[in-house]
């Protein structure tokens, strides 16, 4: 008889960490390729590009929507319909992008970005699979809008700290730099994809990031990995429910501060507003106060002994101010006053504003790339303020220029714009992740996000109320008289010089014809045909408009250039050239 030799079995718990072992070494060897850090820049500047399109293509598409969907976003009662259609999507990034990079941290990063780029997508489809009309369909939309800002708030959350585990110090202000410009650039890039997609069919505009996103997502889980500390660590779960009802109820407080109430033109004397800002402030009051009580803080205020930091978050901050509203201010400007001048119909100008304001983007990636590939040579410091002093001068410049300008010095204002905000961003990035303790990046870059999108939202409430100011003092008047004048009974004019300004800057911002809009064609079919003609025309309206558009854009342009150049200040504040090279535990040393 023979004795067959039996091997030894493995137990199946040995053997699935031997695959483990094995699937790790691999992605160690992958990741360790000179190939690989630059695999990881284009999936999260593909991730980050997608984001922060969809941010703003809604603000050319918008009137094809709420055609689709059967909704006037004019009428007073659908005004927060639409404001929160915009708005939503920032709020959702700008609460939840810490608490995604804390995640990120603890359980991965690269984990927390493949399942954003998921959840992006996913909520994709479901705006485009809209089935409802009226008011239902624009709540759907709004609820979905806000998850799908969850996947975008996962990918702004780590793809910063992505990169920075990836490249070496040498090349990150390049590898930030070239992100960042995605990340802002993307934000104009949606103005012109929402024109040419939302006359074809409003359904394009969010079908357009499903291909993206599935690529992304496939890309993603099959070549990136994590190559940085991860930090086992509780979730500071009072940290971030205060954290998200606090900076919720302040932007709510915002967003429903620049529609009318009771009588005024703004809502900042509602009793509502006022609760929501009071509220949320001491709610993040009590915030700060738990974070420096628990062992395990959602966000690392110690990090804020940083030098470089918090001088470069806070120029960021005051950069976001100066920038997020010159957007909505330069759309109304075109499209509201200077195309219909210039013989364009009100239906064309939304795609033809989004065009005008390319120098804006060309600027931007001119130099957005060669500002943060210098930064890695000579430090973030002298880019990042002369980058914010630039910006000051390109609104010095606009604010000289009339309100029907010529259009190359308008178009090269723009330029230096985008060339100071370029040569700005991506240095102050690679500076902010650059003095980051690697345990901490996801967190730390998360911080960041929410200075930059908290404040694209607060600079949107900024500049609306003083647009909104400066047209209050003299439109009503102006608008009733240059009525009467053209035959409008009295009655029907002084009915729609009562409309709040608000009405108006939104006509004017979704490419409706105001005057035709507002009048309605009850009254204007009452009027011979060459007065509804003039008063439906290209001249009346925006002459009608111009000074006090002026006035507020003064007011505006102001707050801008004092903004960058506080930033420029901050900025100038956050030392030399250096890195973070010591261990995670030392958290406020290391910088050389």
């Amino acid at each position: 008889m023979t004795v067959r030799e039996t091997r030894p079995r493995v137990p199946r718990r040995t053997s699935l960490s031997t695959r483990s072992a094995r699937r790790a070494r691999r992605a160690a060897i992958r990741t360790a390729s000179p190939h690989y850090r630059w695999i990881a820049l284009s999936n999260t500047t593909l991730g980050v590009l997608m984001a922060s399109i969809n941010a703003s293509i809604l603000l050319i598409a918008l009137p094809d929507i709420f055609r689709g969907i059967g909704v006037n976003p004019l009428e007073p009662g659908n005004t927060s319909l639409m404001l929160w259609l915009i708005m939503g999507y920032m709020v959702v990034t700008a609460v939840l992008v810490v608490s995604f990079g804390r995640l990120g941290d603890i359980y991965g990063r690269v984990r927390m970005y493949n399942a954003g780029f998921a959840v992006f997508t996913v909520f994709s489809i479901l705006l485009a699979a809209t089935w409802m009309q009226g008011t239902p369909a624009a709540l759907w939309m709004i609820v979905m809008r806000i998850l799908q800002g969850v996947g975008g708030a996962m990918l702004f959350a780590n793809s910063n700290a992505i990169i920075t585990d990836a490249f070496p110090v040498a090349q990150r202000g390049l590898a930030l730099g070239l992100n960042q410009v995605a990340g802002i650039a993307g934000s104009f890039i949606g103005l012109i994809i929402g024109g040419l997609l939302g006359p074809i069919d409003w359904r394009l505009v969010f079908l357009v990031s499903v291909p993206v996103g599935v690529i992304g997502t496939v890309w993603a889980y099959i070549s990136l990995h994590d190559t940085g500390v991860r930090r086992r660590a509780r979730v500071d779960w009072w940290g971030n429910v205060t954290f998200a009802v606090g900076l919720v109820a302040v932007l709510v407080g915002i967003t429903y501060g620049i529609q009318p109430y009771g009588g005024h033109t703004m809502g900042w004397t509602n009793p509502a507003v006022l609760a929501a800002l009071g509220g949320g402030i001491l709610v993040l009051i009590v915030f700060g106060v738990i974070e420096t009580r628990v062992a395990e803080p959602m966000f690392h205020l110690s990090l804020f002994r940083i030098r470089a930091f918090t001088a470069g978050n806070l120029a960021s901050l005051l950069s976001s101010l100066g920038r997020g509203g010159l957007m909505f201010v330069l759309i109304i400007w075109l499209q509201g006053i200077w195309l219909p001048q210039h013989g364009f119909d009100f239906a064309s100008t939304p795609l033809w504003a989004g065009i005008y304001m390319l120098p804006l983007t060309v600027g931007f990636l001119l130099a957005g790339p060669v500002s943060g590939w210098l930064s890695d040579r000579f430090g973030a410091r002298t880019f990042a303020t002369g980058g914010m002093l630039l910006a000051a001068a390109s609104f010095v410049w606009l604010l000289l220029l009339p309100v029907d300008f010529s259009y190359p010095p308008f178009a090269a204002a723009l330029l230096l714009n985008g060339i100071g905000m370029g040569v700005f961003a991506a240095p102050n990035r690679a500076g902010i992740m650059n003095s980051l303790p690697p345990g901490v990046r996801g967190v730390g870059a998360g911080m960041s996000t929410v200075f930059q999108n908290a404040a694209m939202v607060l600079s949107i409430g900024i500049f609306f109320s003083l647009m909104i100011t400066g047209l209050a003092r003299s439109l009503p008047q102006t608008l009733s008289a240059g009525l009467i004048a053209h035959g409008v009974p009295a009655a029907a004019a002084a009915k729609v010089a009562a409309l709040p300004p608000v009405s108006v800057l939104f006509a004017s911002l979704l490419g409706y014809n105001p005057v035709q809009t507002l009048l309605g064609p009850d009254v204007l079919g009452r009027l011979p045909a060459s007065s509804a003609a003039y008063l439906t025309g290209r001249g009346f309206f925006p002459s009608l408009i111009s000074q006090p558009f002026a006035d507020g854009l003064t007011v505006a342009f102001a707050f801008a250039i004092i903004a960058c150049l506080v930033a420029a200040f901050a900025s100038a504040l956050r030392g030399g050239k250096y890195a973070y090279d010591e261990p995670v535990s030392q958290m406020g040393s290391g910088m050389r």
